[in-house]
């Protein structure tokens, strides 16, 4: 491996978002401002995400490409001014969320009736408009329809390729019983919602040929995943489709010390996730100084952090209340990246 300056010290800040503080963006551009304080002089900033809600903030802030917006279905039936994206190498970036996502109904939603027709007709949007593949982003769902509602608004064909970005490995005949309930259902909307899932597996390989019941990740997004594959998409690991697309492997080459974080970390941190992931990638790449970042740390990770030898600064650890620490936090993060990078050096 080789430094971007020869036997310069080169830092790499690749956060995820600070939900409800800070974007990605804004995360790395505090850390590595605070990594340029501590003494770095080559620093990379590289926003991340796993997969789910923020992958297009992440992707655009790295490779550019162009926001659009399109008028869709919404989960429960009401249309919404979707956003989506177009990088300049024909990916288009969907996050479902933004068509079909939890947060546009909240504590109204309907499970029984909520849809990802919007999320289909996004994708068929993005094929119109040129699209050479399509990035679908499945976190945030409001639905557990299986992904019909996007089949069938792609009338049971794809347009383009597209890919899933995955970051559990839930099964299609799961999803009821695992995400039901943080969407609103009760313990008798769950038993029919399975019944439903079972049904549709049913109805998919008579049409398809495809058994999603015993695709890993199927079961993602209420089954959207699965829905997606039955029409040949491909489901891959969220971390490792947004890593690959803004070169972490490439900028992690030489580095003396990679910073990631998330506003809050526990265990599942570390499977799956953005900080996990970083941490794995810069373990085999040789890394040898690992810092992470957050709002708040639970016990148990800072502990599992500890034994992998890595350092954990933690936001509210450094201010009076968590209030200051939402108030203050890309100062917060900046600080603590001197700190870290201090350590390093």
């Amino acid at each position: 491996m080789t430094n971007d300056l020869a036997g310069t010290p080169k830092a790499v800040a690749c956060p995820d978002k600070f939900r409800g503080t800070l974007t990605a963006a804004e995360a790395a551009a505090a850390m590595a401002a605070g990594l340029r304080r501590g003494g770095f002089e080559t620093v990379r900033e590289l926003p991340l995400a796993d997969g789910g809600e923020g992958t297009l903030d992440a992707l655009v802030a790295v490779r550019g490409g162009s926001r659009r917006h399109t008028q869709v279905t919404g989960p429960l039936g009401a249309p919404v001014d979707a956003e989506w994206a177009m990088l300049s190498d024909g990916t288009a970036i969907v996050e479902m969320a933004a068509a079909s996502g939890l947060a546009l109904v909240g504590k109204r939603n309907d499970p029984l009736r909520a849809t990802t027709r919007g999320t289909g007709e996004l994708i068929a949007a993005a094929a119109r408009e040129g699209a050479k593949s399509v990035l679908v982003c499945v976190g945030g769902s409001a639905t557990t329809d299986g992904g019909l509602g996007a089949v069938d608004a792609l009338r049971w064909s794809l347009p383009t390729e597209i890919v899933v970005a995955c970051d559990v490995s839930t099964l299609f005949g799961e999803a009821a019983n695992v995400y039901g309930p943080q969407k609103g259902a009760t313990a008798a909307q769950v038993a029919l919602l399975s019944r439903r899932l079972e049904r549709l597996a049913q109805q998919y390989y008579a049409r398809t040929r495809v058994d999603v019941t015993t695709i890993e990740g199927g079961g993602a997004a209420g089954g959207l995943a699965g829905g997606l594959a039955a029409l040949g998409a491909r489901l891959e690991p969220g971390f490792d489709v947004v890593a690959s697309a803004v070169g972490l492997e490439d900028a992690l080459d030489g580095a003396t010390l990679v910073v990631t974080g998330e506003g809050r970390l526990d265990l599942t941190s570390l499977e799956g996730k953005v900080v996990g992931g970083v941490l794995d990638w810069a373990a085999d790449l040789g890394v040898p100084h690992c810092a992470v970042i957050a709002g708040q740390v639970a016990d148990d990770a800072r502990e599992e952090l500890t034994v992998r030898n890595t350092q954990v600064l933690s936001l509210t650890e450094r201010v009076w209340s968590e209030h200051e620490a939402f108030e203050r936090a890309a100062l917060l993060v900046e600080e603590a990246a001197v700190e870290a990078s201090r350590q390093a050096l």
